[in-house]
């Protein structure tokens, strides 16, 4: 099955990348978002309950809402910081990690994307699945958990700076 190529704004740093890539490459925007997600959420109840009194003790609503802002809040900062890897938002920063850690994995001839005890065709199958997952959280939360080699960029680029250091 051929990737998809998509044409972006700023370079593709990874179609598909690891789950712990995205959360280790997180900015402090995408942790204040998370933070702003979670505090909202049961602020948002708390006001609401003011405006519209329901005469019933908020603790567990309270905590439920703190709950479900952490979640979501973890989900759209999970989001933004793929939206980066896509190349779909400025990504200087991440692009710059990203050189030097997959060049430092191939001058150490390591895999740049990690070992798998899966069949290729499993890791084909996890790709295709978790490709652009993060645009279809609303419906169902999916996070890349496989390493696989389809990552929509070639891996040569990294060969050659880790040749030339």
């Amino acid at each position: 099955m051929p990737q998809k190529v998509v044409e972006t704004p700023f370079p593709l740093i990874d179609a598909d990348p690891h789950a712990s890539r995205v959360i280790r490459y997180m900015r402090p925007s995408d942790l204040g978002v998370w933070a702003a997600a979670t505090g909202a959420f049961p602020a948002a109840l708390y006001f609401w309950d003011m405006a519209d009194s329901s005469k019933f003790k908020l603790r567990t609503q309270l905590r439920l809402g703190g709950l479900l802002g952490f979640v979501g809040g973890f989900l759209l900062a999970y989001q933004r910081s793929s939206f980066r890897f896509w190349g779909w938002s400025e990504n200087q920063r991440e692009e710059r990690a990203d050189q030097e850690e997959m060049s430092w994995r191939a001058q150490q001839g390591l895999p740049l994307y990690g070992e798998s005890a899966q069949p290729e065709w499993i890791q084909g199958s996890a790709y295709r699945n978790s490709v652009f997952s993060q645009l279809k959280f609303a419906a169902f939360p999916m996070f890349n958990l496989v390493n696989h080699p389809y990552h929509g960029t070639d891996p040569e680029k990294y060969k050659s700076k880790a040749d030339s250091s």
